[in-house]
């Protein structure tokens, strides 16, 4: 429990000096605790030193936090790929969801998303290194991706998220983050209402930061290193998970 509040105060120090040194105001940053593969009880004891909002990776893991955790007003984002048997879950259960990368994802969700809830915010995901191993579209396509998804009910826009190649210095990082945060600009320009830079990490935070990102995604620097955790029994199949 120590470690946790230590930690989170930690990071909350290094996106608040980031977010001076680079002219930004602190309060534009958001913090997303990644709490994939940590036991629910880290989870709330992040929330009683005020973290309210964290992303999950794999829906059934998630699920069954999200029943232990019940009581507490988490904000929940969806930021592990998604497949189309998984949209009606995710449409139902989360509030945002940051790995859009095509049109037939966004409409499920948008058919999907339970009527009486708010729009579930998405973020296009893009490819900004054009990594095989990882999912995402072009920068080339973003605007016609974003102009197809704009007006889907049940769901809103709200920006681009990426992961970036690892690069090893601050400056080395910032390009490709400004690749994306001039994407977003021109969907702006473009009358496309989006506020969202869904980038940086623990080791590329800084730069992400001095480039506009409005959301960083942090998970071991706050929680330690994953270990082993079991879902409970969902359903036969539930089996010991690697971190």
């Amino acid at each position: 429990m120590q470690n946790i509040e230590k930690n989170l105060n930690h990071i909350r120090a290094q996106i608040v000096a980031a977010a001076e040194a680079h002219d930004r105001d602190p309060d534009s940053v958001l913090l997303l605790a990644v709490s994939k593969r940590k036991p629910a009880s880290d989870i709330r004891t992040a929330f009683e030193f005020g973290q309210q909002h964290f992303g999950e990776n794999y829906l059934q893991e998630a699920q069954q936090k999200m029943r232990e955790l019940e009581d507490l007003d988490i904000c929940w984002h969806f930021i592990g790929a998604i497949q189309s048997n998984k949209t009606r879950d995710i449409a139902s259960d989360f509030d945002w969801a940051h790995c859009i990368d095509r049109i037939k994802i966004a409409r499920r969700l948008s058919e999907q998303r339970p009527a009486g809830m708010p729009p579930l915010n998405v973020c296009i995901q893009v490819n900004i290194d054009h990594e095989d191993s990882k999912a995402g579209i072009d920068l080339a396509e973003v605007a016609e991706l974003a102009a197809a998804i704009q007006d889907l009910p049940g769901i809103r826009l709200r920006g681009l998220m990426t992961i970036p190649a690892p690069r090893a210095s601050f400056e080395e990082q910032r390009p490709a983050f400004a690749l994306l945060a001039q994407a977003l600009a021109d969907l702006r320009q473009q009358g496309i209402d989006c506020d969202t830079l869904s980038m940086g990490m623990t080791q590329d935070m800084e730069a992400a930061i001095a480039e506009g990102s409005t959301l960083v995604r942090i998970g071991t620097a706050i929680f330690g290193e994953r270990t082993l955790i079991r879902l409970s029994a969902l359903s036969a199949r539930a089996t010991w998970q690697p971190a």
